[in-house]
């Protein structure tokens, strides 16, 4: 799937939700519900979180310059880390504003809420479905249908509420559901927060054991030891590896060295789909002189 498949995808579900978001911050308004506008912010957050995404897979498409030799992959990263710290800051607001009306619940019309809630549903199903079709082993899409998705169970959140206003005329109900829509948006949030500051950080990525991969190429005809052993991504689908690694001696006398390269990187590449990486090659004996001083 290409980028450009992606962006018609992300665009798709753009317009929809920017169509319906207005519409429903004027009903959440007249109708006084915090659980509508509460929705309503978030889909404001996620047209955000769209548009952010379009930009960051634009951006990420140029190539390479001297001075960026990656070129700008880093921004899907930095889009995704947006995307999270935006989802917990507009959660933690709205999640003041509920627990306040909590204790003084404003009158609510439930059935504008449940009627407004229903179309939020389907018109949320259908961005949701857009952005599934979207590559999502991208970190810059996986964050905007996470927005999408969540909002998605927080109109389902608010139908429930609104049938509750409806039969028992609970009006709390309208807060409860904000309350259950701002832990989602907090848990979306620092799911994407946590997974792009690893990335940014240069942690070793989960899905790499350093253990593993060294017994692997510690397995590789001559040799003797791998050390300084590091594993990072630049963006979450372009791995990165760089180690010293030991040889025999014997491999520089009868010009083996450069074919236990050509393995060492062939095991990455083939067991671990690590296509970057760098190989410092030592002798034994430079080794064992330097573990002498």
């Amino acid at each position: 799937m290409t980028a450009d498949t992606d962006r018609r995808y992300l665009w798709g579900a753009l317009i929809v939700l920017a169509v319906f978001a207005v519409g429903e911050a004027v009903v959440a308004l007249v109708t006084n519900s915090l659980a509508l506008l509460t929705d309503a912010f978030h889909m404001l957050s996620d047209i955000a979180a769209i548009a952010a995404a379009i930009w960051a897979l634009r951006i990420a498409a140029r190539p390479a310059t001297a001075r960026l030799t990656f070129g700008w992959r880093r921004a899907e990263i930095l889009s995704a880390l947006l995307n999270g710290a935006t989802l917990i800051i507009v959660g933690g607001f709205l999640g003041y504003e509920a627990i306040r009306r909590l204790f003084d619940p404003p009158e609510i019309s439930g059935s504008a809420v449940l009627i407004t809630a229903l179309v939020g549903v389907a018109v949320n199903l259908v961005a949701t479905w857009l952005l599934a079709k979207a590559n999502r082993a991208s970190l810059n899409v996986e964050g905007a249908y996470q927005h999408v998705l969540t909002d998605l169970y927080a109109f389902i959140g608010t139908v429930i509420a609104g049938v509750v206003m409806i039969t028992t005329g609970w009006a709390r109900a309208d807060s409860v559901a904000s309350l259950f829509v701002c832990a989602l948006m907090l848990r979306s949030g620092w799911h994407l927060v946590r997974a792009a500051g690893w990335i940014l950080l240069e942690a070793t990525p989960k899905d790499y054991d350093l253990a593993e991969i060294r017994d692997h190429l510690m397995a590789i005809d001559g040799v003797v030891d791998v050390h300084d052993l590091h594993v990072w991504t630049v963006s979450d689908s372009l791995p990165l590896a760089s180690a010293h690694v030991t040889v025999s001696d014997h491999c520089f006398t009868d010009g083996h060295a450069t074919e236990v390269l050509r393995s060492v990187q062939e095991c990455l590449r083939g067991h671990f789909d690590v296509e970057h990486s760098t190989f410092q090659v030592e002798p034994e004996t430079l080794a064992a002189h330097a573990d002498l001083h």
